[in-house]
């Protein structure tokens, strides 16, 4: 009865609030029935509360309005409604779970079912493909195989229509062969009869010329040399003629324009060696007490002062004219002060070396400005300018350089090559003489080695190791300046030399013409500048004598010294003199 009272007040704390249809919110059908049974109960609770609500408030209070057994009853309610709820749970999870497998299952089982179909229908469709594949790849193999019996049909029928061919040329070849075999016998014999013949032949001969085979081959070989040499001779002749009426001509006309074009002073420099005194008084002065003086300035300068009894004049020797320059410069000064002493000789002489430095490098940049050189190493401008104090057969070796630059420049010009290119070579090709004498080696040497130091062209340093023909110029630039350098030296007044060293010239060119076979009598005429050949006319035929002129100036080319060129002049006659009595 208790526990009837509990669950009754269970029901109206807990499932009254509730939707009357369904406790839980899970639709479910045994959650509803239960919710039904319970609320049955609560009505059937409340029919009979309100039928005993007086006989409540008569009597006294029941037992399980007592508190402690009022607890103690809704704690084994609640204990109750747990497991009815733990149980309702398990069977709710495990209904579920069923639903769930029984899901799964089904949808395998079609899953498998549908899978099963379309592997079926799969198969059947890669069946059918491979059996269509198999027949396409049968064809093609079968056509291929018709096409490759067809061609190998025709190869061999192609094959046996050339061996047919090849046997009839066979055939055909050996049948020449044969007539080739019984040409050849009938050729030999010929060979040997006509051998036989000659052999006879030869031997009348002999016999009536009275030479021998080889005697008539040599004199044969050497008359068919005569006419040889004769010939080419005459060839050569007709060919230098000809060469000569264009290329004179040519040469002449450029030649003749670059000198007037430029018109330099027709008198070689000399370098000053001496310096004129005001008195004869003035020279004790100089050397100074006990010489003093003099060898102060010998020693400051490297010249030497020679003091003898010409009037009025000191001489200056040395071989640096750079050196006698500034010697010559301080010597001046000196005079000119009046005060003459080894302190104020010392200080002269620095100035004159600051004077001549000065000049030089003026010297070197009036000589690129007029000749119009551009770029030119500062270092080689003032070697230029040394040039100034140098002279080369009493030539000025700076306005000789100034010389082959213009003449070379307006050559270029008229030739249509690189005049500016012909003008720097020509102003540096005698570079080399501006360095002192103990620099070892030719001034083209020293030069070539100068201009390759400061990064000069190949085309420059190739003109100034060709232009004395140290070797063989092989640029047409090369080849103006060393035009333009003969040119310079040659034209009259521009240079002149020691006696000595003219007549050794004279003797020697001479001497190399008698040299020759034929030669009667030579003459170096013009100062040296022609020679002049007699020829025996016995020995020395006109047709030898271009040959003989050829070959005598070739050997003095290569053996001479010479400013300029040099003529060869061979001179054959026959005279026949008779007397009338």
């Amino acid at each position: 009865m208790h526990a009837q009272r509990y669950l009754v007040l269970f029901i109206r704390k807990i499932a009254i609030p509730l939707d009357k249809n369904c406790i839980f919110v899970y639709n479910n059908d045994k959650y509803c029935k239960l919710h039904k049974v319970f609320f049955a109960i609560l009505t059937y609770n409340n029919e009979q509360m309100k039928t005993k609500k007086t006989e409540k408030e008569v009597h006294k209070k029941m037992p399980w309005e007592n508190p402690t057994t009022f607890w103690i009853s809704t704690i084994v309610v609640a204990l109750v409604c747990i497991v009815v709820g733990v149980l309702v749970g398990v069977l709710y999870r495990k209904k579920v779970a069923e639903r769930i497998i029984g899901s799964a299952e089904q949808k395998a089982k079609s899953l498998v079912e549908e899978g099963t179909k379309q592997a079926a229908s799969a198969q059947k469709e890669a069946l059918l493909s491979a059996k269509e594949e198999i027949m396409r790849q049968r064809n093609d193999f079968e056509r291929e195989m018709k096409e490759r019996r067809n061609e190998v049909s025709r190869t061999e029928s192609r094959l046996a229509k050339k061996e047919e061919t090849l046997e009839k040329k066979t055939e055909q070849v050996e049948h020449k062969s044969e007539q080739l075999d019984k040409k050849i016998k009938e050729n030999e014999q010929f060979r040997e009869l006509i051998a036989e013949q000659l052999k006879m032949q030869m031997n009348k001969l002999e016999t009536i010329a009275g030479y021998s085979a080889e005697q008539a081959k040599e004199e044969l070989v050497a008359r068919v040399e005569n006419e040889a040499k004769e010939e080419i001779a005459r060839r050569l002749e007709e060919l230098e003629a000809q060469y000569k009426e264009d290329a004179e001509e040519k040469a002449r006309d450029i030649i003749t324009l670059a000198i007037q074009r430029y018109a330099s002073d027709q008198v070689a420099e000399v370098t000053i060696s001496t310096v004129a005194l005001p008195n004869d008084d003035m020279k004790g002065r100089i050397i100074g007490r006990e010489g003093r003086n003099i060898q102060q300035l010998e020693k400051l300068t490297g010249v030497e002062l020679i003091v003898d009894d010409t009037p009025e004049t000191i001489i200056l020797s040395g071989f640096d004219p750079v050196r006698r320059e500034v010697a010559r410069l301080a010597l001046e000064k000196l005079i000119s002060d009046g005060r003459i002493h080894p302190t104020r000789i010392e200080e002269m002489v620095e100035k004159a070396k600051r004077e001549v430095d000065t000049a030089v490098k003026q010297a070197g940049e009036r000589a690129i400005y007029e000749v119009g050189v551009r770029n030119l190493n500062p270092e080689l401008v003032r070697l230029l300018g040394r040039l100034r104090y140098r002279t080369s057969y009493g030539q000025n070796v700076l306005k000789h350089s100034i010389e082959v630059a213009f003449l070379a420049g307006v050559m270029a010009e008229e030739l249509g090559v690189d005049a500016a290119l012909a003008r720097r070579a020509g102003l540096l090709h005698d570079i080399g003489k501006a360095f002192p004498q103990d620099v070892e080696g030719t001034h083209v040497q020293i030069g070539v080695n100068a201009v390759k130091k400061y990064k000069e062209s190949r085309e420059v340093v190739h003109a100034i190791e060709a232009h004395h023909n140290d070797v063989e110029p092989k640029t047409v630039i090369a080849f103006l300046v060393q035009a333009a350098d003969a040119i310079s030296a040659a034209r009259p007044g521009a240079r002149r030399e020691d006696m000595d060293n003219y007549i050794k010239r004279l003797e020697k060119i001479e001497e190399i013409a008698k040299s020759f076979g034929g030669v009667d009598k030579a003459y170096a005429i013009q100062a040296g500048r022609e020679i002049r050949v007699m020829v025996n006319p016995e020995t020395v035929s006109d047709d030898n004598m271009k040959i003989v002129a050829r070959e005598m100036a070739e050997k003095i080319q290569n053996e001479v010294q010479y400013p300029g060129q040099i003529k060869i002049n061979i001179i054959r006659e026959s005279r026949v003199v008779d007397y009338a009595k």
